[in-house]
């Protein structure tokens, strides 16, 4: 069994006892996520910002299982839920690590690549990978279609996929983080 299908089993066994994602299809936050991650090459060390109940971070680290990859969420007992589905799942060439703690405690240009989904709005994320972005390294911003993104000069737009996701209108956008 790989890494995501540990993740779907584990978040249907554990969705309403821990209030990890709202009533839904499950199926639509790993669909979201894959489709958001098209485009994207990464390589190096990235972080997910804020991610929950592993989205998109678990997803990226199963289409990328090369990559090194840390999950931050500054709630214990989504830190547990995702320690739990790694503990679960199959071994990896690259490492994931579980970071139980808030954005700030990162050390800064610490990464090539930060990833974020609903963590808090693109220039609050872009001030964040700001600090902890190497030169030249990668934002992905996981946005509805409609949102509106302004980032600051040292962010350089460099591409955008747009799709279709339950009748709603999505996108993401990669920027370079170009000092």
């Amino acid at each position: 069994m790989n890494l995501g299908a540990v993740h779907r089993r584990e978040l249907e066994r554990f969705r309403g006892a821990m209030n990890l994602v709202g009533p839904g299809s499950i199926e639509e936050h790993f669909e979201d996520c894959t489709r958001a991650l098209a485009d994207l090459k990464p390589a190096g060390r990235w972080v997910d910002l804020g991610t929950g109940a592993g989205f998109p971070g678990l997803v990226l680290a199963d289409h990328f299982p090369e990559l090194e990859l840390e999950l931050v969420d500054s709630r214990r007992k989504r830190c547990w839920f995702l320690e739990h589905v790694l503990a679960q799942a199959p071994p990896r060439p690259g490492a994931i690590r579980v970071r139980c703690v808030r954005v700030e405690s990162l050390s800064p240009s610490s990464y090539d690549g930060v990833v974020s989904r609903a963590f808090a709005p693109p220039p609050k994320v872009a001030e964040h990978a700001r600090r902890l972005l190497r030169s030249q390294g990668e934002l992905l911003l996981l946005l509805q279609a409609e949102a509106e993104v302004a980032l600051p000069r040292d962010f350089i737009r460099i591409g955008e996929t747009r799709y279709e996701l339950g009748g709603r209108s999505r996108r993401s956008e990669r920027w370079r983080y170009a000092p």
